[in-house]
């Protein structure tokens, strides 16, 4: 099928839908245009789903277990600018309007023709990633790193990094669950011939686990005693 757009392969969609038939029946839909569609399953955390899966457009219900899609839409705000659509049967304009404000790009009411889905969500992608790419990040612990802007998302709360420490926790976030060499490390904090003392290294450690504690992060860096650094599992 001609979706006027050329190969829609590499777009992935998140779509935020409990209702197993519903989600069924829209992840088939979109597939047959190309799409990559991810259905989220753990709704009690949907950022984390959404940092794993990095789409390019969101598709969220409103009425779901735990939180609503309001409340998903504004956590997803504070780390990106990925076009969300709200899907939902609640099309009433006091809905509409609150989907908008809440950071929305568009709503769609259920039930709907298939072809509408597709359409609108072709003409959202269209107009967004003419004139943007998507926003990077990185996820671990519930924590996410913001590759766009050096930034930490604690418990809903942006934690400023330096330099170093942005470029620390990415490279530990990278390899989650495996130790990190001090070499490494230091490689990619000091990128050139000039001789840095290891202690350098260590006080910039220091240092970034005083702010996570500070910012109430449940993130350790463990010391893996003549080999380097680890977090996670």
């Amino acid at each position: 099928m001609d979706t006027g757009i050329g190969n829609h392969t590499s777009y992935r969609l998140l779509l935020v839908e409990d209702d197993a038939v519903i989600a069924a029946g829209m992840k088939r839909h979109l597939e047959k245009w190309g799409y990559n569609v991810i259905c989220a399953e753990d709704f009690s955390n949907i950022v984390k789903t959404f940092a794993a899966c990095s789409p390019h457009l969101v598709l969220m219900d409103i009425g779901l277990p735990f939180y609503n899609g309001y409340y998903w839409c504004a956590q997803i705000r504070q780390i990106s600018k990925v076009p969300i659509i709200f899907v939902s049967s609640a099309g009433d304009n006091m809905n509409i309007i609150m989907a908008v404000n809440m950071g929305g790009d568009d709503f769609l009411a259920k039930p709907f023709e298939p072809e509408i889905l597709a359409a609108k969500v072709q003409a959202l992608l269209r107009r967004t990633y003419a004139f943007r790419e998507s926003t990077s990040i990185m996820e671990c612990h519930g924590l996410i790193l913001d590759l766009t802007d050096a930034s930490l998302l604690v418990k809903g709360e942006k934690v400023e990094l330096t330099k170093n420490e942005f470029r620390i926790l990415q490279l530990l976030f990278e390899n989650a669950g495996q130790t990190v060499s001090r070499e490494s490390i230091m490689k990619r904090l000091w990128d050139n011939d000039c001789f840095v003392d290891e202690n350098t290294l260590t006080v910039n450690m220091t240092r970034l686990r005083k702010k996570l504690e500070s910012a109430g992060a449940d993130l350790p860096i463990q010391t893996k005693k003549g080999l380097g650094y680890q977090i996670g599992e």
